[in-house]
């Protein structure tokens, strides 16, 4: 069901969609704030992460550009492997200044972190792009999925579009609701709910879910695959390969105590 649909807005008298002003409040608190960082410090890059960068993204000299990197967790990840030109940013600033401060403290200090927005980010904020745009950009941890609103997410892929070169890789994480945990009932059950008008009206696209994890309150929209092929198509990207986590490495307990599997999406981009 698309968002122009009047039944997924609040009347006047009813609660406001989840908005992108709420994710980076909940993104800046302190719950979120320590779980992201001690993740950074202690975690690093997943075995499935660490496969999927060095199969794709093979060239160390790339100029590549992280969106979401929260408290630096990958972009510290893609230093030890060798990467130099590396330009990260994320809409949280306390985040932010988590992941410079472990930069320096780990002598990565020439990695540019900004404090931008997915949606419209641009070389303002990002300082001087690199002559024709990036080589790959990266969207990690399914943070493009915590953008609240379809049109809004297609933003971002569009702005990542805008800021790198042809044929530049793309790399990003989804979770994905005909993959779920359980036997698809709850969706069967969602989908009712939103076909009778009786969802929570805080969210905007079917698929949307709010929940409570260790790091706080928590807005995630949850794709089915066909959703993520139309909208790379749709922002001038072409899919290449994508698989669950599952698929591709057994991740130990701390990897998968921090996060569900997810589905990995490599893209091009096209001219």
């Amino acid at each position: 069901m698309e968002a122009s649909d009047p039944r997924s807005h609040a009347g006047s008298d009813g609660p406001a969609a989840w908005s992108g002003a709420q994710v980076r409040e909940s993104f800046n608190g302190i719950h979120s704030i320590l779980h992201y960082t001690r993740a950074a410090h202690f975690l690093g890059l997943w075995r499935s992460e660490r496969l999927m960068i060095e199969r794709f993204l093979t060239d160390p000299a790339a100029d590549v550009l992280e969106a979401g990197c929260g408290a630096g967790r990958v972009t510290l990840g893609l230093w030890e492997m060798g990467y130099r030109s590396i330009h990260a940013f994320d809409f949280a600033d306390e985040l932010v200044d988590q992941a410079r401060r472990l930069a320096r403290e780990q002598g990565a200090g020439s990695i540019v972190f900004a404090c931008a927005d997915a949606t419209t980010v641009g070389t303002p904020e990002l300082g001087p792009a690199p002559a024709g745009g990036f080589g790959a950009a990266l969207f990690m941890f399914n943070g493009l999925m915590q953008i609240p609103g379809r049109r809004n997410r297609r933003a971002a892929l569009g702005r990542l579009h805008a800021l790198c070169r042809d044929g530049a890789t793309l790399i990003f994480t989804t979770h994905d609701r005909d993959v779920s945990g359980d036997d698809g009932s709850w969706w069967r059950d969602e989908a009712a709910r939103w076909a009778d008008g009786r969802q929570d009206l805080r969210l905007t696209d079917f698929g949307d879910r709010r929940f409570r994890d260790e790091s706080g309150e928590v807005f995630i929209h949850i794709p089915d695959r066909q959703e993520i092929l139309s909208d790379l198509s749709a922002t001038g990207w072409r899919h290449g390969y994508d698989a669950m986590r599952g698929e591709l490495a057994k991740e130990g307990p701390d990897v998968t105590s921090f996060s569900d599997n997810c589905r990995f999406w490599v893209a091009s981009r096209c001219p």
